[in-house]
């Protein structure tokens, strides 16, 4: 917990970042239902405005177009763990934000520093209105909520990640072999780890776990651990 700040129980922020197929949402939509806080996947936000361009035509290699978008957008997260419902301008797109053509299209709004400062004005007011907040993403430690309470970082080989992005892939009825979809995962570490815009990196005082030889329960059970032992600390 950083230093000088004291535990408030009903105001909580646990940041989650972390390479893609590391486990962040799962881990962060169990470890919220554990502690029965809000849930909030940016990851989404991105989903949503990615969409919004396929399907409007607004040119996805243009920064100012999609600055413009994404200022006239609004997004709503429902905070639900596990279970989060995206509106994009009042439409529900739950389903459509994982579709993997979004997937393979969401590092252009990404690394548009524009929208980055349009939406992480929209994360700060969604932690604003609820209580305690699991967050997640690629920039929520070291960006967005760089005072958390606690903050972890979550990574696993690429190998098991791109297992993990198939397996994803085919309960969506989404087929791709492990070698396209190996260099999906790759291509998009280079991507987040080098782009000028807040790029993917492990906050100083954020806990890394590799989850790659740990269950959806092992992993939400060591989070828990962590953020328990933090507030027993600071109580």
């Amino acid at each position: 917990m950083p230093a000088g700040r004291r535990y408030n129980p009903f105001r909580m922020i646990i940041t989650i970042d972390g390479t893609v197929g590391s486990g962040k949402s799962t881990a962060a939509a169990g470890l919220a239902r554990r502690l029965g806080a809000t849930h909030l996947d940016t990851g989404a936000m991105y989903r949503a405005l990615t969409l919004k361009a396929l399907e409007t035509g607004v040119p996805l290699e243009d920064p100012a177009a999609l600055a413009a978008m994404a200022a006239a957008t609004q997004i709503d997260l429902d905070g639900t763990p596990g279970a989060q419902r995206v509106r994009l301008d009042g439409k529900d797109v739950t389903q459509a934000v994982r579709e993997n053509r979004v997937s393979v299209n969401s590092h252009y709004l990404a690394r548009t520093a524009e929208v980055r400062k349009i939406l992480v004005a929209k994360q700060r007011e969604f932690a604003a209105r609820a209580g305690n907040i699991v967050t997640e993403g690629r920039d929520q430690g070291t960006v967005v909520f760089p005072n958390a309470d606690v903050k972890f970082f979550l990574d696993a080989t690429p190998e098991v990640r791109a297992r993990r992005r198939q397996e994803e892939l085919q309960a969506r009825s989404e087929y791709k072999s492990f070698r396209e979809v190996f260099e999906e995962v790759t291509q998009r570490d280079l991507r987040d780890s080098t782009r000028a815009a807040d790029p993917l990196r492990q906050a100083e005082d954020a806990v890394r776990i590799d989850t790659g030889d740990m269950t959806i329960d092992e992993m939400v059970d060591v989070l828990v651990e962590e953020v328990r032992r933090r507030v027993k600390e600071a109580t």
